[in-house]
């Protein structure tokens, strides 16, 4: 309690709560507690006597409690939760509720409702996939590395990757097009490697067509 007294005397000589908070002698967010109850019990009058420890006590416990019971940050929730939503943080939404909303509250606050927003977040819900030995496989096709063409000169090349579902073995080629013909001649090449033709072939993206395997080892081109 005597660190509260010497707040209480520093704050009637006319130190600000950031003069005193940059001396260490107490957080920004005490000092603005003790400061309101000081201001709401009369304890800043010059001529007035220091409260005693049990006065103090009560007035900051009854402040917590009081405080606990509704959040300041609590009549922004809606815009607060769209700003978590889209991904800013926790400082830029403080200043943004101080620059757009008026906000007097502390950062804290903000920290405490943000904390509170993302408990109330549902886990993403993750399905772990198991498929039998041969029942599938997933292509993907995508810019690979600079390599040297052999024309002279480097040119993109673009990695075609074919996994096995249940092993994870794959196979990966680098081609110089996307062409109809050389995405379907990787395919009839990573059968030849592996030796067989799954049930089933997965595509995580193939632009502007979907691929459609009519029977082992056939592929056709469908407009999307």
């Amino acid at each position: 309690m005597f660190q509260y007294r010497q707040v209480l005397v520093r704050l009637r000589a006319g130190d600000s709560v950031r003069e005193i908070a940059r001396s260490g002698l107490m957080g920004r967010d005490k000092l603005g507690e003790l400061r309101s109850a000081a201001e709401q019990h009369g304890w800043l009058a010059v001529d007035g006597e220091l409260p005693g420890d049990e006065a103090i006590a009560g007035a900051l416990g009854k402040s917590r409690r009081a405080s606990s019971t509704v959040s300041s940050v609590e009549p922004h929730r809606e815009v607060v939760a769209r700003w978590l939503t889209a991904g800013v943080q926790g400082r830029a939404i403080h200043a943004a509720l101080k620059r757009e909303h008026a906000f007097g509250g502390s950062y804290s606050a903000v920290v405490r409702m943000v904390r509170q927003l993302r408990g109330e977040i549902p886990p993403e819900v993750t399905v772990r996939l198991s498929f039998a030995p041969g029942e599938a496989v997933q292509v993907d096709f995508g810019a690979g590395p600079v390599l040297a063409h052999p024309e002279g000169r480097p040119r993109r090349t673009w990695a075609f990757v074919m996994t096995l579902c249940h092993s994870r073995h794959q196979y990966v080629e680098f081609v110089w097009n996307q062409s109809s013909a050389t995405w379907l001649g990787c395919h009839r090449r990573a059968f030849e490697w592996f030796d067989g033709v799954p049930e089933r072939v997965m595509y995580d993206f193939v632009p502007g067509n979907k691929i459609v395997l009519l029977c082992p080892g056939i592929l056709c081109a469908e407009p999307a």
